[in-house]
């Protein structure tokens, strides 16, 4: 099959399930939007065109979190028309077997998955926090502040960040051996430079201890010191006040961690929640598609539209759950996320591979 020029009946299938899923991707995400907005209407002290803006921002929120379940809808809207039209049963008897009908459906889907993916390594990830800053009306307000955190085999407090210009106002950093504070280096600022920190006009002072107890102290003045490698503004931003990330800052916010051998349990359901736990959306397609009807006498539209949409909600709320629990480290990320996702594709293979090519 021409990947550019693919045969008539499965540009036919592509389209309807292209129309079917964007109006109800668009449905969805726009109501979410609209009710959030409803929710929190007293709350956004904030003129017109920023409360368009906050709209919008939730609206991408809602695709992003709805686009798995939209996969699935478009595809139980899809198949049910087929069958009540009969069409599903005239190219079955023009010799299209279930798999070849499944093709341009799984393309669409997969296509689908990779747009929201890629779109969840840029800015798109982060239209919640936006949302929440319009929601706080703090347009203006950027800094975070009393930050404290271990970096490789030292302390850190910062005492303001402002991730939008990329500046700390006063960071101290301190190395304990034991109960003994071995030196201190303190800066009035410091200023991201895309790599790492560089602490200006920093004052260190190197402790001297003889027999245990300190006996005096060394001061040296330095104009430049390079510190917090890999800590971009963003990174500390989530890391210490729950801010999201998007797939590549949170990728490097597992490196991270691991060099340091911090815990990154935390991180790792971010990043797997953005990239493993959509597909299952992919896996019940295949599912569904092959487990329900093909033939408008064999099924009862009612029951199998209310069972199709159970098991899903089902399946979203378990895995929903089972992330929750990996983010908060009551068990491995792996566990909650992965090992569930992996044990719904191997049904689902279990189904494509033993799958009769009977339309029943």
């Amino acid at each position: 099959m021409n990947f550019f020029f693919p045969p008539l009946y499965f540009r036919y299938l592509a389209e309807l399930y292209i129309k079917n899923l964007l109006a109800i991707l668009f449905g969805l995400s726009f109501a979410f939007a609209a009710i959030d907005y409803f929710q929190h209407i007293q709350k956004l002290n904030v003129s017109s065109n920023y409360k368009i803006l906050y709209i919008f921002y939730m609206w991408q929120e809602a695709l992003g979190l709805l686009y798995p379940l939209a996969i699935i809808f478009a595809l139980i809207m899809t198949k049910l028309s087929l069958v009540k039209n009969n069409t599903m049963g005239a190219m079955h008897a023009f010799g299209y077997n279930k798999k070849r009908l499944f093709l341009p459906l799984f393309t669409v889907a997969l296509l689908t998955y990779f747009l929201f993916t890629l779109l969840h390594t840029t800015e798109f990830s982060y239209a919640k926090d936006k949302a929440a800053v319009l929601l706080k009306n703090e347009l203006h307000t950027y800094e975070v502040n009393n930050l404290f955190f271990k970096y490789n085999d030292t302390f850190v407090y910062i005492k303001n960040l402002d991730p939008v210009a990329k500046k700390i106002d006063d960071i101290t950093i301190f190395k304990v051996k034991g109960h003994q504070v071995q030196y201190t280096i303190n800066a009035p600022t410091a200023i991201f430079n895309g790599k790492e920190w560089d602490a200006r006009n920093a004052t260190l002072k190197t402790h001297v201890y003889k027999d245990g107890e300190l006996e005096k102290y060394t001061v040296e003045h330095k104009e430049s010191i390079k510190t917090l490698q890999g800590y971009k503004p963003k990174i500390i931003e989530s890391l210490y006040e729950g801010k999201a990330l998007n797939i590549i800052d949170a990728f490097n916010t597992w490196q991270l961690l691991d060099r340091q051998h911090l815990n990154s349990d935390k991180i790792r359901a971010v990043l797997y929640d953005k990239i493993i736990v959509p597909l299952f959306a992919i896996a019940l397609l295949l599912i569904l598609f092959f487990k329900l009807p093909f033939h408008v006498r064999m099924m009862s539209f009612g029951s199998i539209i209310a069972l199709s949409l159970g098991a899903t909600f089902v399946i979203w709320g378990i895995l929903f759950g089972l992330s929750q629990i990996g983010a908060n480290g009551v068990l491995a990320p792996e566990l909650t996320t992965i090992l569930p996702i992996v044990l719904l594709w191997s049904y689902a293979i279990y189904v494509y591979i033993t799958d009769e090519k009977s339309i029943a």
